[in-house]
């Protein structure tokens, strides 16, 4: 690797995936637009698909808050989010089926447009492998969806823990067999980059600045002192070398 990157010791690359690989709004927008008229139900998509993604941190706290209830994986906590919201929406009609299928949406996301040019270019150089609070088979489900062209799946469930939990950073170090330094957490989310610098690990910026749409409130920029700042997965190639 280049050392004038200034991170000479980096072997794998980890990515945060919702909203720095896929764009998780537009996909489920789109897909839930599509679905419900194949079905004649009728909701507000747009409002319910950022409602959703709103619960997504007080879900996961409610799982650290409460140890003793056990580890509970992202599509569960999904799955009982969208049963409030729905009502909430007043989105009725809904069978078992249709909760499942909605559900299962964050399994169907898209990639950004530079996500698998970029990602099969840095692959030639580096192992490439997400680090998400996505569940293993949600990760997995949606690199087959998307043609993702990771070489491996690391997962909050496979550490029992969500990030921005230590367990979780150095718990994908561990099982790549590499120092923290030797490892470079890819995000779009100044937040999981600082909690990944906090432990030793490199670190990479790439702004998605549409991810949460007129929502967007921060990561319109890099806010920390990060080892590499890219403007998309390519840019991010050419700067690591690839």
């Amino acid at each position: 690797m280049n050392t004038s990157s200034g991170v000479p010791a980096v072997k794998a690359l980890v990515f945060d995936v919702f909203g720095t690989v896929v764009d998780w709004r537009i996909s489920l927008i789109d897909d839930f637009t599509a679905w419900s008229k194949t079905r004649g139900i009728q909701g507000d998509w747009t409002g319910l698909v950022d409602a959703w993604r709103g619960a997504y941190v007080p879900s996961m706290d409610e799982v650290r808050k409460h140890p003793e209830r056990g580890y509970l994986a992202l599509d569960t906590l999904h799955r009982q989010s969208l049963e409030k919201l729905v009502t909430q929406f007043a989105i009725s009609g809904l069978t078992e089926d249709d909760l499942s299928y909605m559900t299962l949406g964050w399994h169907r996301l898209h990639p950004w447009s530079d996500s698998v040019s970029g990602l099969t270019r840095l692959k030639t150089k580096f192992t490439i492998g997400t680090l998400s609070n996505g569940n293993v088979a949600l990760l997995n489900n949606m690199a087959k969806h998307a043609g993702l062209p990771w070489d491996l799946i690391l997962s909050a469930e496979l550490f029992e823990h969500y990030k921005p939990d230590r367990e979780v950073y150095l718990g994908a170090a561990r099982l790549l067999g590499l120092q923290p330094e030797q490892v470079m957490m890819v995000a779009a989310h100044n937040n999981d980059l600082k909690a990944a610098q906090d432990l030793g690990l490199k670190t990479g910026f790439v702004a998605r600045p549409t991810e949460y749409g007129p929502l967007q409130k921060r990561d319109f920029k890099a806010d920390g002192d990060w080892d590499v700042v890219a403007t998309d997965f390519n840019d991010l190639a050419a700067r690591l070398g690839c």
